[in-house]
């Protein structure tokens, strides 16, 4: 869940949210605040808030599993956590409204790295580096 300040009139694209829940371990904890780009294109991977499918006045953050045809496929990345498109399905495009760029508080960390660098921390050189990737913001499944 989230508590947001929305853009007023479409005139700013950005917006700060806060973190309630658990839902987003390890990547975010209760009390995070983030910087929302709205209406920013998103892609498997990013960390996105958007709208709850059954309860539209609920604000939610989770991360982008992959595109479907009806929607997104959002998961929680605290995976016992079942709060997601796993209990209500693909969210449709209109119901996702922009893409979390970083944490702001307690430390500030990037979550929205550029498809470049993406390429580049999970290229064969630096994706030896243990965490690197994950510090920058780019999102590697555990296994």
């Amino acid at each position: 869940m989230a508590r947001s300040t929305e853009p007023q009139g479409g005139v700013v694209p950005f917006g700060l949210v806060d973190v309630a829940g658990p839902s987003m371990v390890p990547t975010l904890r209760e009390g995070d605040q983030l910087l929302v780009r709205y209406g920013a294109s998103i892609r498997p991977g990013a960390v996105v808030l958007f709208r709850h499918p059954f309860q539209q006045d609920l604000l939610v953050v989770k991360r982008a599993a992959e595109r479907r045809p009806k929607g997104w496929w959002l998961l929680s990345d605290n995976r016992p956590v079942d709060s997601d498109s796993r209990s209500y399905g693909p969210v449709p495009d209109e119901l996702v409204l922009g893409r979390v760029l970083l944490r702001l508080r307690p430390s500030p960390a990037w979550l929205a790295p550029c498809r470049g660098l993406e390429r580049l921390l999970l290229g064969p050189r630096l994706s030896r580096l243990p965490g690197l990737a994950r510090r920058l913001g780019v999102w590697v499944e555990e296994v």
